[in-house]
């Protein structure tokens, strides 16, 4: 959990929805209305049959903000449930990148070494690029990219943060 100067701290929320036309919007207009920032945001059908989908944003703010975020996402009315998984409980989380790193000689040899170290893998590869692929943390996918850089970085493709919680119990 990154935090700053002024008492802002990065929270996870898993938000259970119903699947149904508009609902991210709204979701999504909840946040820019009150000017709250969203650093990651996925969305995906998690229950076919009950139709609902797991929201998971990530976003910051001092504690006063954080709570008023889960009490105006808990009064939505197609939210079923909110989790800040931040501090309801234990929590996996996890992103997928897609890095694209271009050149020859030394830094091509330097760059698979990188990606041995972080358990990235090689997706695509021509004569003078790699496409590897990375998931785990924020924070390790950002110390590979920050690597990646001066070895001939050109591209970045992100999924954003999934979550869930740790144990038996459902949040």
């Amino acid at each position: 959990m990154a935090g700053n100067n002024n008492g802002s701290q990065e929270h996870v929320f898993s938000v259970l929805v119903d699947n149904e036309s508009g609902v991210l919007a709204r979701v999504i207009g909840l946040f820019s209305g009150r000017g709250y920032n969203i650093e990651s945001l996925t969305v995906a059908e998690v229950d076919p049959d009950g139709h609902y989908s797991k929201i998971t944003v990530v976003t910051s703010g001092t504690p006063m903000v954080i709570e008023q975020i889960r009490a105006q996402l808990e009064r939505l009315v197609p939210v079923r449930r909110v989790a800040d998984l931040t501090t309801d409980g234990p929590a996996v989380e996890r992103e997928l990148a897609l890095i694209k790193v271009s050149g020859e000689g030394e830094s091509r040899v330097e760059s698979l070494r990188i990606a041995d170290i972080f358990r990235a893998h090689v997706v695509d590869s021509t004569n003078n690029s790699f496409v590897f692929e990375i998931v785990g943390n924020s924070d390790k996918l950002d110390a590979f990219i920050e690597l990646m850089k001066p070895l001939g970085l050109v591209d970045i493709s992100r999924t954003g943060v999934v979550a869930i919680s740790r144990g038996s119990k459902e949040l």
